[in-house]
Parts: C-alpha cells; structure tokens; sequence
C-alpha cells in the first residue's frame, strides 16, 4: 500500500494559511483521481506554535497516515527542523528563500516574494509549487480557485491564479530530482469529506431537524455543517449556554417530535451526564456525538485519543440501554450516524456516535454515498389505538410503549423524570418501580438484532490478529497488509460497534489465532478490558498510543 503513495507535510505556525494550502491541494488531488487520506495536527492557540497539514496521496486508496515525509513545503524554519529527520530517502524540501536556510541537499528555495508582494498571495505560489512536483495539471488547479473565489472573492481571483501561474511554471525550470505521481486510471468522481462532514451528512439523509451544541473542539464543525444547510433543509441549530443546556434542548425538542443530535468532546460530555439519563428514564431518542480527544480535564484540545469509551459506557446514573457506534473512515461516519439516529427512535434511548479529532479532521476521496442503502427511518406512532386507554409507559415483552407526540391527538401524553406508573405519573410503588426498570432494559434485547459484526480480514488461523475499533481501522488494515507480504500468517478484526457486543459474532475467530494484539489509542486498553468483561477473553498484547497523535502502521509494527 506504501510503494505508490507520496506523503506530503505543509508545516508551519497557526496564521500562516497552511489549512488553507492543505485543503485546496487535497481537493486538487481528488479532482485528479487520485486517493487522499489528511492528518491535521495543530496546536491549540490562534497564532504561532507548530501546526502541520499532512496529505498522504496515490492511485491506490490509502487506508492509514504515514509517518515519513516525501514533500515537504516548510513555512518557516522550525518545520524544517523539526520535520528533517521524517525525511524519506525521496523526499524533497521546499521553503522560502526569504528563510536563509544552508540546507542544500534536496531542497528547493523558493523566491517568493520575487514573485508577489502581497502576503495573502505567497500560499498560493506554494500550491503551484507543489502542483508542479506532483505533475497535477495546472488547469485542474486553476478550475479550483476558480470555483472557490469566483462567486466570493472576485477581486482575487486573477491574482490568485497568476500567482499559481508563477509558482508553477518557476517550479517546472528547476527540473527537481522528484518523482511525482502515477497518472491516475480512475474517474475523479469522488466527493472530499471528512469525518465530522460525513457524520453531519449522514444526520441530514437521516432527516435530522434539531441540534443544541456547545462549541468544543474538535466536534464544533458537525454542527457548524449542519448549520450551513440550515435553511435548505429546515434544521435547527442553536448553539447553548452551556452542555447542560445543550443536551436538555435536544431532549426537549426530541420530545415534542424532533429528530436531535448534540455533537461534543469529552469535558462537554462529562457535563451531560444527567441529560443522558433523562433520556433514558423518559425514554426520549437522542443521538450523542462524541468527539473524543487526550483527557483528563482540558487535556490537550486539538490533539487525539480514543479515552471516552468507558465514559460513554457508564455515563448517566441508573441502568438503561444504549448502543455506541465508533466509525473508522467517512464511510461508516455516515452510515453509521444513520443508522445510530434510526435506533435512537426505534429503542427510544440515547445513542452515541464515537469518533475522535484524527478521524473528525481527517479528509479522504469518498464514492457519492449510497442513499439507496439507507432503511426506511422509525417514526413516532401516529394511531396507537383507543386515545382513553393511551399509556406513554405500557409495559410489553418487548419493553417498547407506543410513542406518540404531545398535541397531535387526542391522546394525553405524560411523561416525568421521577419513577413512574405506565400511564406516565409518578409513583414510589416499588413493585412498579422492578417492573418499569425491567421494561426499559427489555429493549436493550432488541438491540441485539441490529448489532453490526466487527469486520474480519485475512487468514481463518493466523499467527497474530490485529484487533481495533474506531480510528484505528486503517492503520491496522495497513500493517496486517505489509505482515501478509512478509509471508505472515494474519488476520484484522475492526469494531465498528463497540457496544452491545454479540460474543457469537467473532469469539471462534479470536480464539483461533495464535496471538490477538489490541490496538488502541488510550493508556489503560479500555476496549480490551471491555472484551474480557463481557467475553473472558483475554488478548496476549497491547499496542497503545496516548501522546496525542494518530496510530500509523509503521507505529504498529515497530512495536510487533
């Protein structure tokens, strides 16, 4: 998966419009045919600090980031420094002129200020710089900025493209000693997303019309995409006071017949924890996305981790249940976000939606997604039968009661946060109170019939299986591909869902392999330790990582 790939490092300080180089040349590619896979790494101040833009690219899709560094375009001298020894036996360092660096072997020293005064323009010479080296077509380039500040920005638009003009044709005198990419076979009919786009997207097909946030990286941008598609598709978007607030809103709203989502991190999460139970004891859906990032507390807030698992477990006092989802690419953010709304009124109970800021930030080259895929959504009753015998609580096998909305008929719908009677009043009648409690978790056995198996690659009896859930997905696709290679015996498990767990699904698998290795991105191996709790499984490794950055499959096999 590695020999065809270029991965590229746009690096510098916060303010320098790096992101705005990264996301044009990332969408650039895509429009090229070839496969993208971002990793956005930033720090969390306005200006200054170290961030970088990483774009690994190839006609073959890439499933998991990179460690090394075939291109790097350097903003400032820190990037070069701190970037040289990630530097591939290929690779290429471009950096301003202006910088005075004596770094002379495969490098590049643009003179950009020769080639425009304005400092708004100098990115866009380092587009056409690196649009040269990778052999994109210059009209490909051009058609772009033209269809970003062509309705925008007007003014701008012709000096943008000599811009690119300049750094492109400078680039190709040089004659760099840079082996761009393959010409790419495929049509360029992939859409550029990433995970937060996909997880808002998914919300919209599944007819999402309300969502309360409070603003906290790196969940922010789910609901600032649904806030732009607002007015075309009749969402509410109302950004609270505080978590509180934003997840008694969606309740609320839910209540009174709206389809709700709240997206969050994990300070924010913390903070909703009686929302959650709220849910769960008026059995009122709601879909919870949770961005996770490296805690405790602040913790670092633009930076990466998979530590909320057991936060999303056990949040909220009480027993209820609930169904947690941890997509590992776009794909799965959107069918997945679907699907968690869908179950969220069908079970009537909270759901959740595990991403982190790795796969939140993480552009790829997606298919158009595929709406005929998509199950008819569950919507509230409309005719539950005689209004005068009408009980919100009914207690059945199933422990489903009709849900119908307050103020569309003639039936009475009570509802209470205190134990209640089937009919919705409170009560302190303890035999009632066992009977309810058995009620609502009754639904959770229903939620066994929609449980997505993990997906399992590779050999029925390997060696080692690479076991993970969540963002991992594509590094351990990637490091079991390069073990297959070296004439290993392999197999991959991803979970997808991590919680409830069907043990029948994949215990035989797991028992079959010679070694199971967990792969993680926490300290404590959460989901391992959620495999032995309710399997008695015990993997024979753990391969974590916990300082902020996203797992790669070279990580994975240094440590194999």
């Amino acid at each position: 998966m590695q020999k065809d790939s270029v991965n590229i490092c746009i690096a510098g300080e916060a303010g320098q419009g790096l992101d705005t180089v990264g996301q044009m040349l990332a969408r650039a590619l895509v429009r090229s045919g070839q496969h993208i896979l971002v990793t956005q790494n930033y720090m969390s101040r306005i200006r200054g600090g170290h961030n970088f833009f990483s774009i690994r690219t190839g006609h073959t899709e890439e499933v998991g980031p990179a460690d090394r560094v075939d291109l790097l375009a350097a903003l400032n001298r820190e990037s070069v420094d701190l970037h040289l020894p990630n530097l591939s036996q290929r690779g290429l360092v471009l950096y301003n002129a202006e910088l005075g660096l004596d770094y002379k072997k495969s490098a590049l020293a643009v003179p950009i200020k020769e080639m425009v005064r304005e400092t708004i323009l100098q990115n866009t010479v380092v587009l056409g710089c690196l649009a040269a080296l990778l052999g994109l077509d210059p009209e490909t380039v051009q058609n772009l900025i033209q269809d970003t500040l062509g309705k925008k920005h007007p003014e701008l638009l012709q000096k943008n493209l000599d811009a690119l003009t300049k750094g492109y044709e400078w680039t190709r005198q040089q004659n760099p000693d840079f082996t761009g990419l393959t010409q790419s076979t495929g049509a360029p009919d992939k859409m550029t997303v990433n995970g937060n786009q996909a997880i808002a997207l998914g919300a919209m097909a599944a007819g999402v019309n309300f969502c309360s946030f409070y603003p906290m990286t790196p969940a922010t941008s789910v609901a600032l995409t649904l806030a732009a598609n607002s007015r075309d598709l009749g969402i509410v978007v109302e950004q609270a006071e505080d978590e509180i607030a934003a997840i008694n809103m969606a309740i609320g709203a839910s209540f009174c017949g709206a389809r709700s989502l709240v997206p969050t991190s994990g300070g924010g999460f913390a903070l909703m924890g009686e929302g959650v139970s709220l849910s769960g004891m008026t059995e009122t859906p709601v879909l919870i996305v949770l961005a996770q990032r490296p805690g405790p507390a602040t913790g670092l807030p633009t930076r990466t981790e998979q530590g909320d698992l057991f936060l999303t477990l056990y949040s909220g006092h009480g027993d209820f249940p609930r169904a947690v989802f941890a997509p590992g690419d776009p794909e799965e953010c959107f069918y997945l976000t679907y699907k968690g709304l869908d179950l969220a009124e069908r079970f009537q109970s909270p759901v959740f939606v595990l991403t982190d800021q790795f796969l939140a930030d993480s552009y790829r080259a997606v298919q158009p997604f595929d709406l005929s895929r998509l199950p008819e959504m569950k919507t509230a009753d409309s005719s539950p039968g005689d209004p005068d015998k009408y009980q919100r609580y009914e207690i059945t096998e199933s422990g489903l009661s009709g849900r119908v909305l307050p103020g569309t008929g003639r039936h009475l719908v009570v509802a209470d946060s205190d134990e209640h009677t089937p009919d919705g009043h409170i009560t302190e009648d303890l035999d009632v109170r066992k009977r309810m409690v058995d009620k609502r978790l009754a639904k959770g056995k229903g939620l066994y019939e929609y449980i997505r198996p993990p997906e399992i690659n590779g050999d029925k009896e390997p060696e080692i299986l690479l076991l993970g859930w969540g963002s991992t997905k594509g590094a351990i696709l990637e490091a079991a591909s390069i073990l297959a290679d070296q004439g290993r015996k392999v197999a991959s498990m991803h979970f997808s869902q991590v919680w409830p767990l069907d043990s029948e699904q994949f215990m035989d698998r797991l028992k079959a392999a010679g070694k199971v290795i967990c792969i993680e991105g926490n300290a404590t191996g959460q989901f391992a330790q959620l495999l032995r709790q309710q399997t008695g499984f015990s993997v024979s490794e753990n391969i974590l990582r916990y300082d902020g950055l996203p797992l790669s499959a070279s990580y994975i096999l240094q440590r194999i």
